[in-house]
Parts: structure tokens; sequence; C-alpha cells
């Protein structure tokens, strides 16, 4: 039943009679008897409507009727007719009942109080700065609870979350550096300072995601190139459109670290990070390595640096080179063969090094080969697939050659031709077989189908340039790449 429409007639049927019978139906409760029990749907009376309120009387028994009470629980009861069942209010305030039964009447102990509080009409907000729709281990965010109330009214907030984060009861709730444990649902609600029983709905939530920090990609266009071309950096990064600015580096040898380690050199222009998730170096001549990072926010939050990606030259005019012997980029898998690289340069100190999953791990001839003044001397069994290079104690980087070992192989050379010159490529197996068809590819396109196994170029020219590899009967050698620089 609802009360509220019987509220006033209840004041007017007191008004005509006394209140004393009350104290005597007192004299009639037990001080050791049950004790009534006060259960609501909801503690929120939402705009227009109302809420359901159960008494009851344990152990559940027949007979009980109830009382009803709004603020103390001395004051008349709000209904001078007894209820066998739920009531339903639409008033705010503190609620309590009681049980009766018999006659005379034998009452329960009263139940506990419930506060009752009314939705008020205005709407909380709660917005996330920085707005990104994902948010990063360690970076700083502020939660604020908004409410449209198009007044002057002073509020009091209450926060609910599905996170280990327990927001105190201000409008704004601001986290230094966010863990994944803060990731959930966050809402919140405003009640009124001097009206409590005056309060907000819940607002709608809003999602947390926090994740790991990101690691950009950095890829490089072209990765072998001409001296003089220019290349195309390129950062990639999760959510690039949410407020990412990049920021590109060159790596710069430290000669005094045993390991080689590296320290990263800011590329003209981009200080302060560029819009754009790309970069293009004019004009690079040599080997060099390339990273990349992206940050946005203020102060700056950054993700991590790309993996090392290098851009190979192999411009024989460098300042520092590298030769092979045998001079090919590709030889066969064997316990007897080897293979020599010496670095040539002005320069006392030298360390031959080659690309791996991770460049700064076990890069160095030390490792897979042995190191003798300025020559590398490997076998061809233990080496394996890689770019190799030199480097000088002054951090200089040479000329690059892509090596390949397995069991057919393009003979191609591993250092620049000049144009003009005649050039010949062979494809080899290692148990040579004749009679049959050799495909020769330049840059992924077919240029030769018949049964020799050479590729012979009379005057090399510019646009001979490239990757080359040849298949012969379903097997494949590798691609290597053959420079050709000028008269």
């Amino acid at each position: 039943m609802d009360v509220s429409p019987t509220i006033s007639r209840w004041y007017l049927a007191t008004s005509r009679t006394s209140s004393s019978s009350f104290p005597a139906e007192e004299k009639k409760r037990s001080t050791n008897g049950p004790k009534a029990e006060l259960r609501a749907d909801d503690r929120d009376i939402p705009v227009g409507g109302s809420v359901t309120l159960t008494c009851s009387v344990r152990p559940s028994s027949s007979g009980w009727k109830y009382f009803w009470y709004r603020g103390e629980k001395t004051s008349e009861p709000l209904s001078t007719q007894l209820s066998a069942g739920p009531v339903r209010v639409s008033e705010e305030g503190v609620y309590w009942c009681r049980g009766g039964r018999g006659e005379p009447v034998y009452y329960t102990e009263y139940s506990d109080p419930i506060t009752i509080s009314k939705i008020s009409p205005n709407k909380a907000v709660v917005t996330l700065q920085p707005n990104w729709s994902e948010i990063y281990v360690g970076e700083r965010i502020t939660l604020r609870c908004e409410i449209k109330d198009g007044g002057d009214t002073e509020w009091e907030y209450e926060w609910t979350t599905t996170s280990s984060e327990k927001p105190s009861n201000q409008n704004e709730h601001s986290i230094t550096s966010v863990s994944e444990s803060h990731s959930g649902d966050y809402r919140c609600k405003g009640r009124k300072k001097h009206t409590q029983l005056s309060s907000t709905d819940w607002s709608d939530p809003i999602k947390l995601t926090v994740s790991d920090k990101p690691r950009p990609v950095l890829t490089v266009s072209p990765s072998w190139l001409s001296a003089g071309a220019s290349v195309t950096l390129t950062c990639s990064v999760k959510d690039p459109s949410a407020g990412w600015r990049f920021f590109w580096y060159k790596t710069v040898t430290d000669p005094s670290d045993y390991n080689y380690s590296y320290s990263n050199k800011l590329l003209p222009g981009s200080s302060s990070g560029t819009e754009q998730d790309s970069y293009i170096v004019h004009g690079q001549t040599h080997t060099a390595g390339y990273l990349c990072r992206a940050g946005r926010g203020d102060p700056v939050y950054y993700t991590y640096y790309s993996d090392f990606k290098y851009v190979w030259s192999a411009d024989i005019h460098s300042s520092a080179s590298l030769t092979v012997s045998p001079d090919r980029a590709q030889h066969f898998t064997s316990y007897s063969d080897s293979v020599s690289l010496s670095c040539e340069g002005n320069s006392a100190e030298w360390r031959v090094r080659r690309s791996s999953a991770v460049v700064r791990y076990r890069s160095y001839c030390s490792y897979w080969g042995t190191m003798t003044g300025s020559t590398c001397n490997m076998n061809t069994y233990r080496s394996s697939n890689a770019v190799y290079w030199c480097e000088s104690g002054s951090g200089e980087i040479s000329s690059a050659v892509n090596i390949t070992v397995q069991d057919m192989i393009l003979l191609s050379p591993a250092r620049p031709v000049t144009e003009g010159d005649p050039v010949s490529l062979s494809c080899k197996l290692r148990r040579q077989t004749f009679g049959s068809i050799v495909f020769f590819y330049h840059n992924k396109k077919l240029i030769q189908l018949d049964s020799r196994w050479e590729l012979n170029i009379s005057a090399v020219s510019k646009s001979d340039e490239g990757f080359y590899k040849c298949q012969h009967s379903g097997r494949e050698s590798a691609q290597s790449w053959m420079s050709v620089q000028g008269e």
C-alpha cells in the first residue's frame, strides 16, 4: 500500500483522539520478545515513483500485522490501520516498523531504521581527462563527477567502482600513475549538502581500460639503399589518433663500452615530436640505425622505444668498409668452409657485428667467430643469415653485406659493381645438376628462364641495381642485393 495518501487522513483522525493509548500498548510489549526486521527494495525513490518497504518477524509465524513509522520510532504510526504486507512510500525519511498481534496487542521490538532518499532530477555524469579510449600504465588521469543542476546547489559526492581503487567523496579524483588494477567501471552520484535525503541517481558508468605501456613498431623504406637516397621512417603505435606525437632517433655507438651499447640522438626537427607518424631522412649515404617512440600529454608520457631498424648501404666510399672473402654474399653450409670479414678504414680498433632479433645482444664477432686484428673468421656451419658490418673505435659504421648460408646459393658480388662493367650471377647447388630449367629474378620479376645457370649482364647500369635470386626444381636461393655505383 502507498502510505503517503493516508498520512493526512491519519493526522486528521488523531487530532480528535488521544494518543494516550500508545503508552498502554507499550506495556504489552515483551522486553525479551522478537525484533521486527525492515527491508527496502531500494533506498532511493526515483523521480515520480516509490519504493517498497517490507516488515517481518523472525522466527516466522502467523498472525502478525505491522505498524509503520517515519522520523522517530516514538512518533505516531503512519496509519491507524495495521498492514499485513509490504507498503509503498513516496516520501524520503527515516523509516521503522514493528509487529503486533493478539488482543490486547502484543508488540515486537522496533526494527532497525532504514533511511530512504529521494532521487533528484539532476543528472550526474562521469568524465575522464584526458579523454582517451585506452590509458596506459604510468599515465596520469583525472575522473570528475559533474552534476547538471542549473543552479548553485552544493553537493556531496559518492563513487562506486568495479576496480580496486576507492575514490574519495570529492567531485574530482586524480590518479598520478595508473596501473592495470585501476581498470573497471566508475560511477558517481551527488547528494545535496543541506538536504541529505535528496540525491541524484547513479551516473552511467565510464569504463577505464588500463593497458601495459606500448612499444611502437618502426619500419624503414628502403632497407637497402643507394648512396644519397631518401629513407622514410614510419612509427606505428596502437590507437594512433589518441594524441600521440612521434620522436625520431639515430643510434650512436658508445665505443668505450665492451658490449657496444648505444645512445640515442634526436633527429633534426623532432625535439618536440612530430604530429605525423613518418619522417624522411634525406641524402642517406651510409649504413645507419634508427628507432622511434611516441609521447602524449603534459608532462609528456612516453611509450617504450621501438626496436632498432637499420638502413643498409653497400657504399664502398664510406670512411669504413667491409670486404668478404670469398667475395660473394651467399655461401654453402659446411663444416669445412669459412668466410673472412675484413674491416678497412682509418682506425686502429674494429669490431665486426651482425644483425639479430635483439641487435644489442651477442651481436659482435667474439660470440660466433674469431676476431684477429681487423678480420673476423667464421665457419659457415656456425654462421647465420644476417647483415654484417664493421664499427670502428670512433663509432663509424661501414658498408654492409647481407650474407646467407644454405644448400642453394646465388653467386653475386658482395661489394658494389661499377656502371659499364660486365657482371655474371651464377646459381649453384651443393650437388649440381644439369639440363634443368633455371629461373632468375630481379626485384621479384622473372628476367631469365632457360637451362643456363648463369645470368650475364654485359654492361651493368643503375637500373640493374636491386635484389636477385634464382630457382631450380622448386628450390630457391636467398635474395642478394647488388649495388651499382657510378664510374
